[in-house]
């Protein structure tokens, strides 16, 4: 059991030691930050399209996966309409709404990640909760990179941008203990997860982070890096499979 809980905490956590690098990186340029930008718009693009969705529609069916995805895309529709909106060239103590609403992103997808490990080592197979684990954690550290590195580029403090991404962790092993302790209970409701932030991933991108890495004539560069992150996701997800 205490292997369990250690297994689980340092997949979850595996996002705090990717954004350790960040908060060295000093002077990021304007160019520099649009290409961040769509290279984490690439990342998220993958993950949805090339992991999120073919596992919902592997657990379920396209009624599921179409329910899930426009389901996601709506909340995040309400959450950003509601959602005070902060101008980044002021001092402000609160959270710009495109940090918000990708952090929001971002723990929507790490919590049916978090029920699948929990899920799994609640399986009886006892090499199936370590491998899933493993895959997991190898898999947020550089998720973990690309949320620092996007708030970084977004003026939120280096210390806040550590604490935001060390809460997206916590969210995802607390879901860990969740599908852990109900698992029979959540199998079916995984689906529904994948396909929710599915849905919540892809409106951050269209919405919030091309449409910023294309409005000061950097469109080029951010091209090219989105479709770098996109294959960089891909690769990874395919070598962890």
């Amino acid at each position: 059991m205490d292997n369990l809980y250690i297994g689980s905490a340092v997949s979850s956590m595996s996002t705090v030691i990717g954004a350790i690098p960040v908060m060295f990186l000093r002077n990021l340029s304007h160019r520099g930050k649009d290409i961040l930008l769509a290279y984490t718009a690439g990342i998220m693009v993958a993950a949805s399209t090339y992991g999120l969705i073919p596992s919902a529609l592997k657990l379920s069916n396209l009624f599921v996966l179409s329910f899930g995805i426009l389901l996601g895309t709506a909340v995040l529709t309400l959450l950003e309409k509601f959602l005070p909106h902060t101008d980044l060239r002021h001092a402000t103590p609160s959270l710009p709404t495109k940090a918000l609403l990708f952090l929001i992103a971002i723990t929507l997808h790490n919590l049916p990640e978090g029920l699948s490990v929990g899920i799994s080592y609640a399986s009886g197979d006892q090499d199936l909760g370590p491998l899933v684990s493993f895959a997991i954690g190898l898999q947020n550290i550089p998720e973990g990179f690309l949320i620092a590195l996007f708030l970084i580029s977004q003026h939120i403090g280096r210390l806040k941008t550590f604490i935001y991404t060390a809460i997206t962790g916590l969210f995802e092993f607390n879901s860990t203990i969740i599908g852990l302790q109900f698992a029979g209970n959540f199998t079916r409701v995984v689906p529904y997860g994948l396909a929710f932030a599915a849905g919540a991933m892809l409106f951050v991108v269209y919405k919030e982070l091309i449409p910023e890495s294309h409005g000061d004539g950097n469109e080029r560069s951010a091209t090219f890096s989105f479709i770098i992150g996109l294959l960089t996701m891909i690769g990874l997800t395919h070598w962890l499979r």
